[in-house]
């Protein structure tokens, strides 16, 4: 006699999203961000993948928590997209140095930098998350042509590197609100023209 498991919870005390959170890491690594599924994931997780749904609303937000991220594109995007567009730059510029401030937020981002600098598949899979959850849908939100909206993105990758790599001085120790001012108009541009 066979006997048939119930579907649901597993037994024991499993960590089941912290095991769903290793799979994710795994396949979005071998299959980039585009490419990887929630069925993939719960696969490789050994899960269903209606118990991946219960502790993701989406892949997105998944791919940010699996990689250590400070930011959920569900969360950030409709954030991005509220409120006047002409004060988007300085919504941009204030939540990416709000993000990057701390370095227990800013060390993942760091790191995954580092590895998409020297390998091609964390490259890969970092530019298919910044496009395609972030930026494009940004971009499209404001009816703006992607070139304009990963221009503006390189300015604030740029001020990233600079300010928490390189650590050039005095941008590296600059006020926050010194550098809202100085970059946002910039930022602003790109988006509105």
């Amino acid at each position: 006699m066979t006997v048939k498991r119930r579907p649901g919870r597993r037994p024991g005390s499993v960590d089941t999203r912290g095991e769903i959170l290793a799979a994710a890491r795994t396949v979005f690594a071998e299959k980039g961000f585009d490419k990887a599924t929630v069925r993939g994931i719960a696969r490789e997780a050994k899960v269903d993948p209606a118990l991946v749904h219960h502790y993701f609303d989406t892949k997105e937000g998944m791919f940010a928590e699996a990689m250590q991220l400070p930011i959920n594109p569900e969360e950030v995007v409709p954030a991005l997209l509220e409120g006047p567009r002409d004060e988007l730059g300085e919504r941009l510029v204030r939540l990416l140095l709000t993000l990057t401030s701390k370095e227990e937020a800013r060390q993942p981002v760091i790191a995954l930098l580092r590895s998409a600098m020297t390998n091609e598949a964390a490259l890969a899979m970092l530019r298919e998350f910044i496009t395609n959850a972030l930026l494009f849908r940004v971009a499209d939100g404001l009816g703006v042509p992607h070139l304009r909206i990963e221009a503006a993105f390189s300015q604030m990758f740029g001020l990233v590197m600079a300010r928490y790599v390189l650590q050039l001085e005095p941008l590296a120790t600059a006020d926050d609100e010194e550098l809202v001012a100085l970059i946002a108009p910039t930022i602003q541009r790109y988006l509105t023209g």
